[in-house]
């Protein structure tokens, strides 16, 4: 018997930023601008005042928000509720299919150009290409926390066969953009990840549509919310430094489904809100 259908998540996030030099810095923790019903966001510092921050939209409504952080120890705090409703498919832009066709910083499709066209250059259908290439790397890496590091590029877990999400994602990106196929970045929340983290799948163009996949098949993308799309990991940083240092951070996330988690075929072509 089919599960109901899934209605919404819900998504609270804790981000603790050690900030060691003052100075800005963007924060990609809030669900992209497509629907969300209710969220909240807080920024503290540590003497317990508000920090200031301001919120700048990029590309399929990323937000980010800049904040100029004091030194000391920074809290973040978000908590949504996001409606999940079924999407039709977007279609692939002549901008898209230029930008997210070249190779960048974590996805040297350039060098993966042989490999790629040995493997799937064969197979003519756009989707049996993508869901192709998408077990191939589900088949070859084995996900391992701690294997990879935030400097490696798609050529590390395809050469060592271990990485984490980010990497996965990394890979099928670089392998699609080697055949001709536009592909992109994406990080989400994720309802029925364990352990619970901020996630990263991709999209593929299909025919001229984009739809969403994800090689670790450790959640259903249906209830999947997105956060950034980019390139690549660099595009859609949790944290990034724009003149203020940083430590390391706590970060933890708790995204949850309602009223069940919906089912997951890794053959069905979905489309990501």
């Amino acid at each position: 018997m089919p599960n109901q259908p899934t209605e919404s998540a819900t998504i609270r996030t804790l981000l603790v930023i050690p900030v060691e030099v003052a100075g800005r810095l963007a924060v990609s923790v809030a669900a992209a601008d497509l629907g969300a019903s209710t969220e909240t966001l807080t920024l503290t510092a540590s003497d317990g005042s508000a920090v200031p921050q301001r919120e700048v939209t990029l590309d399929r409504g990323m937000r980010l928000h800049v904040i100029d952080a004091p030194q000391g120890e920074v809290t973040l705090t978000y908590d949504a509720t996001v409606a999940l409703t079924a999407a039709e498919p977007e279609r692939v832009s002549d901008a898209d299919a230029f930008t997210y066709i070249l190779p960048s910083r974590y996805c040297p499709s350039d060098r993966l150009t042989g490999l790629a066209n040995t493997e799937f250059g064969h197979i003519e259908a756009d989707a049996v290409r993508a869901r192709r290439i998408v077990s191939w790397v589900h088949e070859r890496l084995s996900y391992e926390p701690g294997t990879t590091t935030s400097t490696d590029d798609a050529l590390t877990p395809l050469l060592g066969g271990l990485g984490v999400c980010r990497d996965y994602a990394h890979l099928v990106v670089a392998l699609a953009r080697a055949v001709g196929m536009p592909a992109r970045y994406v990080s989400v929340y994720a309802p029925g990840l364990s352990p619970m983290d901020a996630h990263a799948v991709v999209e593929i163009g299909v025919d001229g549509k984009w739809f969403v996949f994800d090689a670790t098949r450790l959640a259903p993308r249906r209830s999947m919310v997105r956060i950034g799309t980019g390139r690549d990991a660099a595009d859609v940083a949790i944290l990034s430094s724009l003149g203020g240092v940083s430590g390391l951070t706590y970060f933890e996330v708790t995204a949850t489904a309602s009223p069940v988690l919906p089912d997951e075929n890794p053959d069905d072509l979905i489309t990501l809100g």
